[in-house]
């Protein structure tokens, strides 16, 4: 009985983490539409070279701010299970 428990738990576990998995790409996948789409507008017009730059510029700033914080936010959720 211990065991079904423990495999039920284990598939639920990995079936949240697919679906937040795949919602998350959903998720980046508009981003990314609207992110291009703002500086395509704003930035030059057309795809030019210029707008891929700032967009690979852009994105990689907050892709490197969203890791630091969850690092971060991680990092502090480890101190307070130690005290």
């Amino acid at each position: 009985m211990n065991q079904k428990t423990n495999l039920r738990s284990e598939f639920l576990k990995t079936m949240t983490q697919l679906a937040t998995a795949g919602f998350g790409l959903v998720a980046a996948l508009a981003w990314n539409d609207t992110i291009q789409s703002f500086i395509n507008t704003f930035v030059s017009i057309g795809a030019g070279i210029f707008s891929k730059l700032v967009y690979a510029i852009l994105v990689t700033f907050i892709a490197v701010w969203v890791t630091y914080s969850l690092g971060k936010l991680t990092q502090e959720a480890k101190e307070k299970e130690e005290k």
